[in-house]
């Protein structure tokens, strides 16, 4: 049976994992990387990192799975930024990754001057350093020569997906999908091409940007040497894409939120633009066959990121799971809130300039309140989310949501979550759901499975959170939450 080898290309570490034709997975691998932090507010990823862990994680898998594989599927972390040389291959800067607030006094800029009208129509997106575009132009107005050199066509910019691409098959193919091209700021997700008004706006010249391809396409073939074997790459989704794709969220109204280093909700629109009244993105859910089905999308810089806090900033636990416990053995009454904008906020919010605050501190707090507090921050925005979304239209929202991601294995916090949601919450047998997206996309390019319907027939549910809380204490949890967020932004 053919294997799919999916490159899943993250925050905080790379991974693959090998999937036969039945979507189990045989093999994985996985590899942390450096982050850096040259300022307060800045966050940057070594791109050759990037690439070396990808690398080291595919052969990694292959090995264990002893089998060469028929197809390649690539999914990665958004935003993130980077700049090559066309000729060597060479990064000019460190990545500048989707957390980075550097560019927030441009987005202010942009905003004060009327612009972020036209560019909400064209990409669905809002004016936020989230996002790929000013990133680029800050690379490239930083960086001495590189305006010149990139309007004389000698440089290339790429998402994660694009840099794999090009080292992956030896600088033989410059290319993206339409779900990463949608988050850059310079994509028009109604035509479907890159924008030349937004492309000015930004100071972007259309020579560095890559070509947009399905996110089920031809994207060459690995480059001799790397594997044993010239691999076919066919899939590529942005991470989160990836996920809705891997939760089977192939109709309007179903929603999945997955819970890494952020936390990202989706919901499919179908071929419906949903323009929200309440902040909330309209994004490229995917595009197949040249159709493009979108998503309304509710943005959390921190979810897993505020446990990493809780071990790496304070050191008050030694591993991840320990939340867990903390959180069971933690005094019910405590009224501890940790509003955790250590990036900024993202949605419905959008204020890059937040900062993360602790409210509700008595002499009896300890760890295990804290650690508690952490694990309610990720159900806490994740209703902001919800609220929004069921503000945005009647049907928006009402779905059971399906979960994904390394916190969706902590019992305790899918629990807390169904609790506060007041919904149900679905937990699927394979929570590597970004990687799983990525190889579908890979196998329905190959012919191995025919279509979406096929693969959604094959989810399958784990366990299924059902709310217990009184809908008194979730309404008086929910408003301590409202307030801690209003003390956290007015700062």
């Amino acid at each position: 049976m053919p294997h799919i080898l999916a490159l899943d290309q993250g925050t905080t570490s790379s991974r693959a994992i090998v999937f036969d034709a039945d979507f189990r997975p045989v093999a994985s691998a996985q590899v942390e990387f450096a982050q850096h932090f040259p300022q307060p507010g800045r966050v940057e990823h070594d791109a050759g990192d990037l690439w070396r862990t990808t690398l080291e994680c595919a052969r990694q898998a292959i090995e264990k799975a002893g089998e060469i594989p028929a197809a390649i599927g690539i999914t990665n972390q958004r935003e993130t930024t980077v700049l090559w040389d066309r000729a060597t291959g060479q990064p000019l800067h460190r990545a500048i990754v989707w957390q980075d607030r550097r560019t927030a006094e441009v987005c202010a800029g942009l905003r004060a001057t009327g612009h972020e009208p036209l560019v909400t129509a064209r990409t669905g997106l809002l004016l936020d350093p989230y996002f790929s575009g000013t990133k680029l132009g800050w690379l490239l107005d930083h960086i001495p020569g590189a305006r010149a050199r990139a309007e004389a066509g000698e440089l290339a910019f790429g998402t994660v997906d694009s840099w794999l691409i090009w080292n992956l098959t030896g600088g033989r193919v410059h290319a993206t999908d339409a779900t990463n091209a949608s988050r850059t700021l310079l994509f028009n997700i109604q035509t479907g091409a890159w924008d030349v008004e937004l492309c000015s706006l930004l100071r972007v010249p259309p020579a560095v940007l890559p070509e947009v391809k399905d996110c089920a396409a031809d994207y060459g073939r690995t480059a001799p040497g790397l594997f044993g074997a010239e691999i076919p790459i066919l899939g590529v989704a942005g991470d989160q894409q990836a996920a809705t794709i891997g939760q089977a969220c192939f109709q309007p109204g179903m929603m999945k939120s997955t819970y890494g280093t952020g936390c990202f909700a989706l919901m499919n629109t179908g071929a419906e633009r949903v323009v929200s009244a309440n902040r909330l993105l309209t994004t490229i859910a995917y595009r197949l066959g040249g159709k493009t089905t979108y998503a309304l999308e509710g943005s959390i810089f921190v979810a897993g990121a505020v446990v990493q806090w809780l071990r790496d900033g304070l050191q008050i636990i030694g591993q991840a799971a320990e939340t867990q416990g903390l959180a069971e053995a933690a005094d019910p009454a405590s009224s501890v809130v940790i509003v955790p904008a250590f990036t900024g906020m993202g949605a419905p919010y959008w204020r890059p300039e937040a900062q993360g605050a602790v409210f509700g501190v008595t002499r009896g707090t300890g760890r295990a309140e804290l650690a508690r507090a952490a694990l309610e921050s990720v159900g806490f925005q994740t209703l902001d989310l919800l609220k929004a979304m069921r503000a945005d239209g009647a049907e928006i929202g009402r779905a059971v949501l399906r979960v994904d991601g390394g916190m969706a294995r902590s019992d305790w916090t899918m629990q807390f979550l169904a609790d506060i949601l007041g919904a149900e919450v679905d937990r699927p047998v394979v929570t590597e759901t970004t990687a799983l997206g990525a190889a579908f996309l890979a196998a329905l390019q190959a012919g191995i499975v025919a279509s979406p319907e096929e693969f959604a027939s094959r989810w399958a549910l784990e366990r299924r959170f059902t709310p217990a809380m009184a809908a008194g204490e979730r309404e008086g949890r929910a408003a301590r939450w409202g307030r801690a967020v209003q003390a956290t932004l007015s700062v």
